[in-house]
């Protein structure tokens, strides 16, 4: 069953099919215009053609998974494969970019309990009474001082924001910097242990 699923097997099954399939042209092109080896070429072409199509009845369809996109080198028949998520250099890696990730959420649940806290003043403001005359005046004046402290609210969450990303953007440098500082420190050890 090994040699059914490998790829030699596979890349044979497609090129028998393919010349085949040929065959069958030229034959139907050599009977169409009564070339004396167009019924052989067709009669060659189309008992190959059934005895694929019966194969092919006969072993079933391949399936549609993409795991190798999951665990790669999967695609190779009978090669050890580990997930993403394991462990080893790859999973460190992740490790540290989860962790950033992780870090830029935290920033972000801030940043959207400050918009939330700026939307809730101004649903309170919603709910304001203007049912007397003499209160309108007072209650917008209310209303455009607590709309003046929103948009306050929010012009600092505009700003916390750029703060944020810059602080994001100085932590990628930093990272980077410490990758090539430490990617120096391991060729400097590899060529001090070789010598």
């Amino acid at each position: 069953m090994s040699f059914i699923k490998s790829k030699g097997f596979k890349y044979f099954k497609n090129l028998i099919i393919g010349v085949g399939a040929s065959l069958v042209m030229l034959g139907a092109l050599g009977k169409i215009n009564s070339y004396p080896w167009g019924g052989t070429a067709i009669t060659i072409g189309l008992i190959t053609e059934a005895i694929l199509f019966f194969f092919l009845g006969v072993l079933g369809p391949e399936k549609d998974y993409y795991w190798e996109k999951l665990y790669p080198g999967l695609d190779s028949y009978g090669s050890s494969v580990s997930p993403l998520t394991a462990g080893g250099d790859a999973g460190a890696s992740r490790a540290l970019n989860a962790d950033a990730v992780e870090d830029r959420l935290g920033g972000m649940l801030h940043e959207l309990q400050g918009m939330s806290a700026s939307l809730g003043s101004l649903k309170a403001l919603q709910e304001v009474d203007f049912s007397e005359t003499s209160e309108q005046v007072k209650t917008m004046h209310n209303f455009y001082t607590k709309m003046n402290e929103a948009m306050g609210t929010l012009s600092e969450t505009v700003e916390d924001t750029k703060q944020y990303k810059e602080q994001i953007e100085s932590l990628n440098r930093n990272l980077s910097g410490l990758n090539t500082v430490y990617g120096n420190v391991l060729g400097a050890f590899k060529s001090g242990s070789n010598a």
